[in-house]
């Protein structure tokens, strides 16, 4: 069973984008599960349909601590698990902690057993935070493979470069390894050089470059991914690409975080920042 995270500064397209991977390995005929880790508990919202599915959390609190393992996952699009950890009311506690009650007591349940037959688990991971609960899918070895999604902006960049000193950190204690980047194109100059040129002096490759396309946007008003909304559409097969470059990778790396300066001057060479 392969454990994969995916991280990225929040609003990049992590959710879309582990959904329609996740369609495109269920495609390939792999049996997934899929744990958001995100408090608004939308990770899984178009593998099932916009289905509000009940959080984890949640259901702790209103059924208390006797529940079984299908009290807090559904079955998607492709037979992929959906399960949402949930979080605080906004303002109150740490949303961390969600991931972190939420992880173990999938354990404590059975669902990461061999009986599952899983090929893959996917975390779904809240924003650029490398810290606390919101590491705990890289600290303790819950995920042994991660992948950063990014684009072409500033802050982008930056914010994969933070989580890659993540990775470094928990790198030998936990085992985890960077699988590479996924470009979500936001259309930016030479942005699919320019990643690959930041993936290169981070010591990692750029694993797939995913187009923008309105595609996404339509597929996400039916509630759905875009394999499952048109399975025809070129943006469906560039999924199904991503799905393919994520399932064959055997370059898995800690990573070489870059100092402000260099990041900064690979935006300034490919005409960026003036």
């Amino acid at each position: 069973m392969r454990k994969v995270a995916i991280y990225g500064k929040g609003g990049i397209g992590k959710s879309t984008t582990t959904q329609n991977t996740v369609a495109g390995l269920a495609g390939m005929g792999k049996k997934i599960m899929v744990v958001g880790c995100d408090p608004k508990a939308d990770s899984t919202r178009l593998l099932l349909g916009g289905l509000a599915q009940k959080s984890v959390l949640d259901t702790l609190r209103t059924e208390g601590e006797d529940i079984a393992l299908d009290d807090i996952r559904k079955v998607g699009f492709g037979g992929a698990i959906c399960v949402e950890s949930g979080g605080p009311e906004p303002g109150v506690g740490c949303a961390g902690r969600g991931i972190v009650t939420s992880v173990n007591l999938l354990e404590q349940l059975g669902a990461y057993a061999d009986t599952e037959k899983l090929d893959y688990v996917f975390y779904d991971v809240l924003g650029d935070v490398v810290c606390g609960g919101f590491a705990m899918p890289m600290r303790e070895g819950k995920a042994r493979e991660i992948y950063i999604v990014v684009s072409g902006e500033m802050m982008a960049m930056y914010a994969a470069n933070n989580i890659c000193k993540g990775i470094v950190k928990f790198a030998e204690a936990g085992g985890v390894r960077l699988g590479g980047l996924i470009c979500n194109s936001r259309k930016v100059d030479n942005e699919e050089r320019m990643i690959k040129a930041f993936a290169e002096k981070l010591g990692t490759q750029m694993i797939y470059f995913v187009p923008r396309d309105n595609m996404v946007q339509r597929a996400e008003i039916n509630r759905k991914t875009v394999i499952e909304f048109d399975r025809t559409a070129a943006q469906a097969d560039h999924y199904r690409n991503l799905a393919k470059a994520i399932d064959t990778n055997d370059f898995f790396v800690i990573p070489k975080p870059m100092t402000g300066d260099d990041l900064e001057k690979i935006l300034i060479d490919y005409g960026i920042v003036n």
